[in-house]
């Protein structure tokens, strides 16, 4: 069996919390980063004593440093599992699982809990999981969402999925290939506040660039199940190729107003290239 791969994630903003972990706590604690002097009588601590500020102290007083606390936060998934997501040989479903099997194996390495919502058109309570600390965790979502059974997508079930984790901090992995109309996505980007919002946008290869020959070819559409004959020429491959250009630049600039940056998971799970783009982004 190979080895999970593992990738760095973290979050810009402080994480607050009285767990220890790796990431830049808001709480004072035992950690390594200086925040200020105080009177030993304010903040009783005789191990944390400076006797060279106190020695300097104007007021002749006894000064204690007072550090910040790293600590641990909660990485949540919000996963994409309608019709559209099984497309592809391997599927971008799979591809989705061997992200989410890193991600536990990531976050158990650094002490950090893994929860997960899905939907398609709708939020998918059969695949709700509390966030959790466990070494297992990747795996068991992993087989959840392989598991699973979607239908057409829609900014209804991200909306109904999203409500469930509103106003939780730590990190929100946004995962999908957002083949649906994107109005309305702005408000649930906001919904997600003050958590960091990570989207994943998930394309197969055949997706994004047409065959190669001219040719009689037959096309169905994974979200409505129905299907057209075309015929492949250079004018058609042209616009396919301005269409996936189009959609990934709307994808792009609807983000971006929000400071965040997508990630573009395309035929394979990168873990090198996803932590490059995580410390980028934080």
């Amino acid at each position: 069996m190979s080895a999970v791969p593992e990738f760095r994630y973290r979050s810009p903003h402080r994480v607050a919390g009285q767990r220890t972990g790796t990431h830049a706590g808001s709480g004072l604690g035992t950690g390594l980063e200086f925040v200020t002097h105080l009177s030993l009588y304010a903040r009783p601590d005789p191990r944390r004593l400076d006797l060279r500020a106190s020695i300097a102290s104007l007021q002749s007083d006894w000064l204690v440093r007072v550090n910040r606390q790293r600590a641990a936060m909660t990485v949540r998934l919000l996963v994409d599992v309608s019709a559209s997501m099984r497309f592809g040989a391997p599927g971008k479903l799979e591809v989705v699982g061997a992200f989410v099997q890193a991600l536990g194996h990531s976050a158990f390495r650094v002490g950090d809990a893994v929860g997960m919502v899905a939907f398609d058109r709708a939020e998918h309570p059969e695949l709700r999981v509390a966030a959790w600390r466990h070494r297992g965790m990747g795996e068991m979502l992993a087989d959840l969402l392989l598991q699973s059974q979607g239908g057409p997508g829609g900014i209804a079930g991200l909306r109904e999925a999203a409500t469930l984790i509103a106003g939780r901090s730590g990190i929100v992995f946004l995962v999908s290939d957002f083949h649906w109309p994107l109005a309305g996505l702005d408000d649930v980007l906001d919904m997600l506040l003050p958590a960091f919002v990570v989207p994943l946008v998930v394309w197969d290869p055949a997706e994004v660039e047409p065959p190669a020959r001219d040719g009689l070819a037959m096309l169905r559409d994974a979200e409505s199940g129905g299907g057209r004959t075309v015929w492949l020429r250079p004018a058609l491959r042209a616009r396919w190729r301005e269409a996936v250009l189009a959609r990934r630049t709307e994808l792009d600039r609807l983000f971006g107003a929000h400071g965040l940056r997508p990630f573009y998971l395309q035929g394979a799970f990168d873990a090198q290239a996803l932590s490059e783009h995580l410390c980028e982004g934080s």
